[in-house]
């Protein structure tokens, strides 16, 4: 046994997405601070879809991006294509989304991890938690190297006893080509968490050049850019414009299909394609093949991201499946299968990809496979991600049960302010979900827990109108500056931007005399023409933020009017000396819940499954009975 003589205020143990924002939101709020990988070549590794944002995740990586965190920035930094989805709909569901170069967005992190104040960057394998009276006090290594610590993080993603599946070939690994994890579980257990199992998956990697792209749908990137960090100015974007094309490349002066300059105005393109009838039978056939449908794998999978088993079972009416091909990166002929994930054997994968419309010559480079893990059941949690058996030790990321770059991100952002701040002495920030979707995230795992990977949505958000992805700077940058995470001279543009918009708001009701209607006075605004008020200085973004305003206002004033009733439940905290065995007439079930939860406020027990407003008022009645019994 050694012990590393620098002693740690963070430790943070798994370098993925969680483990990422964790560490560097810990350590640019002061704290001294260890991020510990398995492999150092693989910090910020994009495991499946090399892709950020998406519906409701879109939502997740600007509020990462508003607080201080760095997933939009890299997005921004090294995207290939961006769009904003749903803008059909009202501006409550769109959704920014961006494919990735894989390797260029992991580097990124690699680099600025490395050169990160405060940060030290080491390769090791948690092998087990040193703690002592339910208090954690740093970590060993499977090397006997001990590093101790006043807190620690654990982000260890799918690697807890990872075990891959493809067909009847079982692997031990967290992902391909990477080991697993096979101790930290026990240690986990000895300090009182409870796990369980849980598995995900990832389609085929295909070869570009073997793909018939001319019989796919081009998807191209959306103009201008929706980027994803509000602080884009202090980044320089690359736009691989350096590439030309030999004249012989192109016919009919165009870039050919599916090449990896058929980028339309910088940006690489993806392309849409079908699964066919023989597709559905082909999984038919083999079925009895798969791990999942033969009893080899015990995780349950992610209900919104289904296997193409599942979708040819669950599915059987359907005649095809959307499949999405998509570049992994800029400097690779790698080609993600999106909406083909699957564990059959790999020699009925390579039948099986033939059967894709364009993809009748093509070649998998990377057979797709399953992967089950152990996680921590959330509400096991605070809603500071602080462990309710362990004193300071946090969970963030897959561990606690959840799916996606996203969910994983925002975690990992809270587990480590969190984290510093109690090594600082200080109260833990926790958002609400009127506040933000990462406190609708936190709020829903560790007070309805979950059995299956969960995955962001925007119908999970009551006041999802209010949580837009336009106005999360808006909502979340003050605390982000508070807390010492978002730097002044980003804070300062949204004091500007708030101000322009009240200042534009203001005019506008003064202007708004009967003589022009709400509809002409929004075109007007928007044509930048002749208001009355001259507005030619306005940013599109706060445009925007002005017209969702005006047209949604009556929508957004009741959903405030709700919160803020709301809110008194949220803020009134359940003491620590309530005995749930001792409130009469508290229904059993509930009674089970609430010892086992142990909610922070009346408007967490509102919303465990199995509590009851009666039995939330037999709580509140108690909590007055024994404030007089603790004043005699």
């Amino acid at each position: 046994m050694f012990v590393y003589p620098k002693r740690y205020d963070v430790i943070v143990v798994g370098a993925g997405h969680a483990g990422v924002e964790a560490a560097l939101a810990a350590s640019t709020m002061g704290c001294q601070s260890l991020l510990l990988s398995i492999n150092l070549d693989t910090i910020g590794q994009m495991s499946c879809n090399p892709a950020i944002g998406g519906l409701a995740k879109g939502h997740l990586a600007r509020e990462i991006d508003a607080l201080g965190g760095e997933m939009g920035k890299a997005t921004d930094m090294t995207g290939l294509q961006f769009r904003m989805l749903n803008t059909k709909k009202g501006p409550s569901v769109w959704a920014p989304r961006a494919q990735c170069d894989k390797k260029a967005y992991q580097l990124r992190l690699k680099w600025i991890c490395e050169r990160k104040e405060n940060l030290d960057v080491k390769q090791g394998q948690a092998a087990k938690l040193l703690h002592k009276d339910r208090q954690v006090f740093g970590i060993e290594t499977n090397l006997g190297v001990q590093y101790l610590g006043t807190t620690v993080v654990i982000t260890t993603g799918t690697f807890l006893r990872g075990l891959m599946h493809i067909g009847p070939a079982q692997q031990s690994g967290g992902r391909a080509g990477e080991s697993a994890a096979l101790s930290l579980s026990d240690s986990l257990k000895e300090v009182g968490l409870e796990l369980g199992r849980l598995k995900t998956g990832t389609p085929p990697r295909l070869l570009r050049r073997s793909i018939d792209f001319a019989r796919t749908q081009i998807q191209p990137g959306d103009e201008p850019i929706p980027y994803f960090s509000y602080w884009k100015d202090d980044m320089f974007h690359v736009e691989h414009s350096d590439l030309t094309p030999a004249e012989g490349n192109r016919p009919n002066g165009k870039y050919p299909p599916g090449s990896i300059l058929s980028r339309l105005n910088g940006q690489m393109a993806c392309h849409i394609t079908y699964t066919t009838k023989a597709t559905a039978e082909m999984v038919r056939a083999n079925l009895h093949k798969s791990p999942m449908y033969s009893g080899a794998i015990e995780g349950i999978g992610p209900r919104y991201c289904p296997s193409i088993e599942d979708k040819i079972v669950k599915f059987a009416e359907k005649d095809r499946h959307q499949i999405f091909l998509e570049p992994e990166g800029i400097a690779t002929d790698e080609i993600y299968v999106n909406g083909f994930s699957t564990c059959l054997p790999f020699e009925v994968q390579v039948d099986l990809v033939k059967t894709i419309v364009g993809c009748e010559n093509a070649e998998i480079m990377r057979p797709a496979y399953a992967v089950e893990y152990d996680f921590a059941f959330p509400t096991q949690l605070d809603s500071s991600l602080e462990t309710k058996v362990c004193r300071n030790l946090f969970l963030g990321g897959q561990i606690n049960g959840t799916s996606g770059y996203e969910e994983a991100g925002a975690q990992g952002l809270m587990a480590g302010i969190n984290a510093a701040r109690r090594v600082q002495g200080l109260e833990p920030v926790v958002l609400r979900r009127d506040q933000a979707y990462i406190g609708v995230l936190i709020d829903d795992l560790i007070t309805k827990g979950t059995t299956e990977p969960y995955r962001m949505f925007t119908s999970r958000a009551e006041y999802r109108l209010m949580l837009r992805q336009d106005n999360a700077d808006l909502r979340l940058s003050e605390t982000g500056h508070r807390i010492g995470l978002l730097p002044i001279r980003n804070y300062q543009k949204v004091i500007e931007k708030r101000q322009a918009i009240e200042r534009e708001l203001e005019r506008l009701e003064r202007t708004r005399d009967g003589t022009l209607s709400l509809a002409q006075m929004l075109r007007r605004l928007l044509r930048y023409n002749d208001l009355p008020i001259k507005n030619a200085s306005l940013s599109e973004d706060v445009i925007q933020q002005i017209e969702i305003l005006f047209k949604y206002a009556g929508y957004i004033n009741r959903q405030e009017a709700e919160a803020g009733k709301l809110r008194g439940m949220e803020e009134k905290r359940i003491p620590d000396w309530i005995d749930y065995n001792s409130i009469p007439s508290l229904r059993t079930e509930a009674r089970q819940k609430l010892n086992t939860i142990r909610p922070m406020t009346l408007g967490q027990a509102s919303r465990i499954s199995g509590v009851s407003p009666a039995d939330v008022s037999l709580v509140v009645v108690w909590m007055k009975r024994g404030a007089k019994e603790e004043l005699a």
